[in-house]
């Protein structure tokens, strides 16, 4: 596919993840990706035409979507929220494109794929797939860790507590963090329209009643997700607190684990490191979520559990999420090319 141009359509252009995607498709070096930007009408504007975003260097106008906007399509990415993903995936796929849902709204539909492009994971692009669903950015991360531990050390277990940053419900969950953090330094109220609850400056493990937002069905699908990608025995070896963090941007994770064998630090760090995984060692600065900002990979730092009565270590992690989420994505969109061109 070197060389090659493909045509391809972002639905949820103007979200933050399909901003991310625009930018990581013009990056791109080995394929050229003729982009459209699509949106569903504003309820603000009544339409979505006419917005202009950037994407790379370029400046380049969101469309709404309407009859035949995905005639030509070879693909057609799903970033927007799962209704818009719901109303439109099946004019997607009736036109011919292969589609890739971020949204993870067609995670249930028949014959659709959960996959991650970003490593050897279980589940494989066939001839016949038409529509892949990326795993959840969580789920990657503690996949690409645990499997390369297992690998090792067949018996691996992990004890996981991540970190859910505003920035995993789009412009909505970043405005909220952004309102309630203004409105507590200044004594005032503080808005609750997506959290029904105060999330700044606030770590929760629940939400409010009426929340927009699900801790419960994002850790399931965290975790389906990773037996998806990673196998049932890595899924079974890992046990998950999801938290709603105080923070814009990024994952992050604290995991301890057992190795259940003999192992030295410089083994778990040799286990760990490559590819993905960039390691923090000696006196580098620790991970974080805003050292992660447009990384593209998982910084890890370990840590030997120093008690008497428990052996183990500790993974520090973070990922910009909506980086590796776009990176899963394009991968995910290039693996279906590949399989159309082979059986073409």
């Amino acid at each position: 596919m070197a060389g090659s141009v493909v045509r391809v359509a972002i639905v949820g252009a103007s979200s933050l993840l399909g901003k991310e995607l625009a930018n990581e498709l013009n990056a791109a070096t080995t394929v050229v990706w003729d982009i459209k930007l699509l949106d569903a009408a504003l309820p603000d504007v009544g339409m979505a035409s006419g917005q202009i975003t950037a994407a790379g260097d370029e400046a380049i106008l969101i469309q709404t979507i309407e009859p035949g906007a995905f005639d030509g399509m070879d693909v057609v990415f799903f970033a927007g929220d799962a209704g818009t993903t719901l109303r439109h995936w099946k004019e997607a796929k009736a036109a011919g494109a292969k589609i890739v849902d971020l949204s993870a709204a067609l995670e249930d539909e028949p014959g659709v794929l959960v996959r991650s492009a970003l490593m050897d994971a279980k589940e494989k692009v066939v001839a016949g797939t038409q529509v892949v669903v990326p795993a959840h950015a969580a789920a990657v991360m503690l996949a690409v860790v645990m499997t390369r531990l297992r690998a090792r050390w067949a018996e691996a277990k992990g004890f996981a507590t991540v970190m859910e940053p505003a920035s995993q419900q789009g412009s909505a969950g970043l405005d909220e963090m952004h309102q309630q953090t203004v409105a507590l330094l200044s004594f005032q109220a503080v808005p609750k329209d997506i959290y029904d609850a105060q999330v700044a400056f606030n770590l929760s493990v629940a939400l409010g009643a009426d929340a927009k937002v699900d801790l419960v069905e994002i850790a399931a699908r965290v975790r389906r997700d990773l037996a998806t990608i990673g196998g049932k025995d890595v899924a079974d070896a890992v046990a998950m607190q999801l938290l709603q963090a105080p923070v814009f941007h990024g994952y992050t994770a604290s995991v301890f684990v057992e190795l259940n064998g003999d192992g030295e630090m410089g083994d778990v760090e040799t286990a760990l490191e490559g590819g993905l995984v960039s390691l923090s060692t000696g006196a580098d600065v620790a991970p974080s979520n805003i050292s992660a900002t447009e990384q593209g990979q998982i910084l890890v730092s370990v840590r030997k559990e120093t008690s008497a009565k428990t052996s183990g270590y500790w993974l520090w992690m973070a990922v910009d999420n909506l980086k590796l989420a776009a990176q899963n994505a394009v991968g995910c969109a290039v693996e279906l090319l590949a399989v159309k061109h082979r059986t073409n």
